[in-house]
């Protein structure tokens, strides 16, 4: 049921709308000047008339729109201010509602295809802008090389869910927790090197994100894992490299690890610990040459765990010990604190417009139109689906015979 806003709210929110309805139509008619006066000198007088009912109606539907995202933004900022402080969210705390969705004229199908070459005519006249490309494996290979002389030492896919399976059961997680979230994360696919919006069989596409491996970690993640655990993977390395029962070739790949790894801590290190921080230097060379430790057949399964363990232990301090792997997923998804705010007995009911940004909402299709109860259902949903492809269902095969390999041991 939707809220009723107090009269002081509607007045603001009216206001709002008002004004922002002011400055686009200000926008659409110089608009209109600029452009569709041209396109509408070759229509008829009936036409015309359609057509511009059509830009009016648009205008105030983006308006609206944008009244309505202005809304969400101030509701998140008052929410961000009473958990500083340890107050209780209520319900009235959120936005009970979607972004409005156009329901004006529509102009007819001969209307729009020519107004649509003609926008495309005019595009084709102006300079193109050079796209810009996000990095790719290749960059970030190279940036290891380059600032850390670090080449990851690749090895057999089903070895490297075996050393992943390993780490999880040795930090306490189980099968489901891991491999549904690597389902849902890379389609029951992905590789030890996939990353997002590169498919990991056929390898086509373009890299949408710097998202990388099972967990789908982003370059910041890396940094800031590293930052938080570098030492205890140099420790870990060290302790590999003085077994005597390695070959001579171990030994000496173990040990130029080690040395790019000591160069690597020193430099995240200067690092300031916040976020903002990570993300601004994961974006330059030294910080691009940290993201490949992901692809490494020794630090990748760890780097990649013990930041999954680490959600869960966010979890756990909040009171949440049993959380499901769709409810993991869902702190991987919005962010730990998101998510967890998202599972309350409030934040389940509400819209996923309270919880990520315009334009993370607008461009992920499994979180639009959906309260978060909702979201945790389609989230399910995807991961028993995702969970029979070959990819999850190798990694289930290599847990059984890790979990069996440990009780051995035992």
């Amino acid at each position: 049921m939707a809220l009723s806003p107090s009269h002081g709210c509607r007045n603001s929110a009216a206001a709002l709308l008002l004004s922002l309805i002011s400055i686009f139509a200000l926008s659409a008619d110089a608009f209109a000047r600029r452009d569709a006066n041209d396109f509408m000198s070759r229509l008829s007088a009936k036409n015309q008339r359609i057509f511009q009912a059509y830009l009016k109606a648009r205008t105030f539907h983006d308006a609206e729109k944008d009244a309505f995202w202005a809304k969400v933004e101030k509701k998140r900022s008052i929410r961000r201010k009473k958990k500083r402080r340890g107050s209780v969210l209520r319900a009235s705390d959120y936005v009970d509602a979607y972004p409005p969705k156009y329901d004006g004229p529509k102009l007819p199908k001969s209307l729009a295809k020519a107004w649509s070459k003609y926008l495309k005519a005019g595009e084709a006249k102006k300079p193109k802008k050079k796209r810009t490309e996000l990095p790719g494996i290749p960059d970030y290979l190279r940036a290891a090389k380059k600032h850390y002389g670090f080449v990851p030492e690749r090895i057999p896919e089903r070895e490297f869910k075996r050393r992943y399976a390993r780490e999880a059961l040795r930090l306490g997680l189980n099968s489901d927790q891991v491999v549904r979230v690597y389902a849902l994360e890379t389609s029951g696919l992905g590789t030890a090197d996939m990353q997002a919006g590169i498919h990991p069989i056929k390898r086509t596409g373009r890299p949408i994100s710097s998202a990388l491996g099972y967990a789908q970690l982003l370059a910041a993640n890396s940094v800031n894992e590293l930052q938080k655990h570098g030492r205890t993977f140099l420790s870990r390395l060290q302790t590999l490299a003085q077994d005597p029962n390695i070959s001579a070739k171990r030994r000496s790949t173990l040990k130029n690890k080690i040395a790019a790894l000591k160069r690597m801590i020193a430099r995240v290190n200067r690092v300031p610990r916040r976020w903002s921080k990570h993300r601004a230097f994961a974006r330059t060379g030294p910080g691009m040459g940290i993201h490949p430790i992901n692809i490494d057949g020794d630090i990748g399964p760890w780097l990649q765990v013990i930041k999954l363990k680490g959600v869960h232990d966010i979890a756990r301090r909040a009171g949440r010990g049993d959380i499901s792997p769709t409810e993991l997923e869902l702190m991987n998804l919005a962010g730990p604190g998101t998510g967890l705010e998202m599972m309350t007995s409030v934040g389940l009911g509400m819209s996923t417009v309270n919880f990520f940004s315009r334009r993370g909402y607008e461009r992920n299709t499994i979180v639009r139109g959906r309260t978060s109860r909702e979201l945790l259902v389609k989230l399910s949903q995807r991961m028993d689906v995702n969970v029979r492809n070959s990819g999850a269902k190798e990694f289930y095969q290599v847990f059984e015979e890790a979990a069996r390999e440990r009780r051995a041991a035992r």
